[in-house]
């Protein structure tokens, strides 16, 4: 193996962590802010790019951490190393409800594409990278979907989805249409695109956007019930509902224009 193998344990319901068991020299990679607690013989270090390759040339770093800005990332990362003699902890929480889920790449051929803010933490050795689509219809309309990151490698990855969690294995040529802010991960074998919403009034009148992901097998994908983006836009519908209207108030507007707002 080329990644660290590390031990670890989910704990919680709602609003999970993992906790990452180190034996001594051992690492795993994060991004900045994921961390909850460690113990204290855990050392922090930043550095460019994901570590998974040490003798990768300055302009390798540079493509390398170009690609993560493409992302929305941060051009660094943080690694987590057991100093000590004995073995240690160090924790990452989610950030939202949801669920961690355990992908051990070496069981999924070594690599895997996942939505670009799902990924929590790895053993170091991960490659962590972009994986821009194919397709021209998925690089323009793919929302969430567009550019996605691939993790490569032989060691465990977690990755965080929110709310329930659907796993379904694609036979060949079997097609699964998806909201592009439901998919979370899929294996390399899946041939991913973005398709219109045919009948225009579906498209324009049915609340469930213009596009969504079209899977085509074989291979395994990971559907959340909740995206971040969909509990984003709650939040912000329900924060100008202020006064005298209830949650289910059937006057809606009507109520509130009777209030003169």
């Amino acid at each position: 193996m080329n990644a660290h193998e590390i031990d670890y344990e989910i704990i919680g319901e709602e609003m999970q962590f993992v906790e990452i068991e180190l034996d001594p020299e051992e690492s795993v990679v994060a991004e900045a802010g994921n961390m909850m607690m460690m113990d204290d013989s855990i050392s922090m270090e930043t550095i460019f790019g994901d570590g998974s390759n040490p003798n990768q040339g300055i302009m390798g770093k540079l493509m390398g951490a170009g690609k993560r800005l493409l992302t929305g990332e941060s051009l660094f990362m943080t690694v987590f190393t057991n100093k000590g003699q004995g073995k240690r902890r160090v924790s990452f929480a989610s950030p939202y409800p949801g669920r961690i889920l355990p992908m051990d790449l070496s069981e999924l051929q070594g690599q895997l594409v996942c939505q670009k803010d799902s990924f929590l933490c790895a053993a170091k050795g991960v490659s962590v990278s972009i994986a821009f689509q194919r397709k021209l219809g998925a690089g323009l309309f793919g929302g969430e979907g567009f550019i996605m990151q691939k993790l490569e490698g032989d060691g465990l990855a977690f990755v965080h989805a929110g709310g329930a969690i659907c796993e379904r294995v694609l036979q060949p040529g079997e097609i699964l249409r998806v909201d592009t802010g439901c998919l979370v991960a899929m294996t390399q074998d899946i041939d991913y695109d973005i398709e219109f919403v045919k009948g225009i009034k579906t498209a324009i009148f049915g609340g469930e956007g213009l596009f969504f992901a079209r899977l085509r097998g074989p291979g395994k994908v990971w559907i959340q019930s909740l995206p971040f983006s969909r509990l984003a836009d709650r939040i912000v519908s329900a924060s100008g509902n202020t006064g005298r209207k209830e949650e289910g108030s059937v006057l809606g507007g009507l109520g509130r224009m009777l209030d003169g707002r």
